[in-house]
């Protein structure tokens, strides 16, 4: 079992034990991912889930937590979207490397009905792991290279624990130095 120094006063268990605490999505791809006992859960008041106020009432430093943005484009009439991971002390370049990535004109955030409605999470709990399979998931290289991370699980009420190293796995996982400003 993973031993979490990110964790502040939370208790983290085994990911695969507490599967009612992840998205339908989340749990599915946790269980096809090559360790998913090394991914830890842990359960939070879904009041706290926004990431400052998690880092504040739990103890766990800003610095070990990443957010995940739903970034949408359009081309020729086709919408085309990315998931974007960048610690939550940084920014993600949305019109600029995001943006050349997706080979779009202009992107900007998803409105938060259609992110929720394609990835099947909860606002607030949007995570990479269980992305639709067509997604690009892009990560910024200071989220691949941390050893710990806590990310969304899917759904308000809890967290994931996860490595850089295991975000970086994922299918369709793009690692982009400069993602985040």
């Amino acid at each position: 079992m993973t031993t979490w120094t990110i964790a502040g006063s939370l208790t983290v268990v085994p990911a695969p034990t507490r599967t009612d605490l992840l998205a339908e999505p989340v749990a599915k791809a946790l269980a096809a991912m090559p360790a998913p006992d090394e991914l830890g859960v842990t359960e939070i008041d879904p009041e706290l889930a926004d990431t400052a106020a998690f880092c504040e009432a739990y103890g766990s430093p800003l610095t070990a937590s990443a957010n995940c943005v739903v970034v949408a484009g359009k081309r020729a009439g086709e919408v085309r979207f990315a998931a974007a991971l960048v610690l939550a002390t940084t920014r993600a370049d949305v019109n600029g490397v995001i943006k050349r990535r997706l080979d779009v004109r202009k992107a900007s955030f998803a409105p938060m009905d259609e992110a929720v409605s394609l990835t099947g999470m909860e606002y607030g709990g949007i995570t990479p792991v269980g992305l639709p399979a067509d997604w690009p998931i892009l990560l910024d290289q200071a989220v691949a290279d941390a050893p710990e991370l806590v990310i969304g699980s899917g759904i308000r009420g809890s967290k994931l624990l996860i490595s850089g190293t295991a975000l970086a796995g994922l299918p369709n996982a793009e690692v982009i130095d400069g993602l985040a400003r």
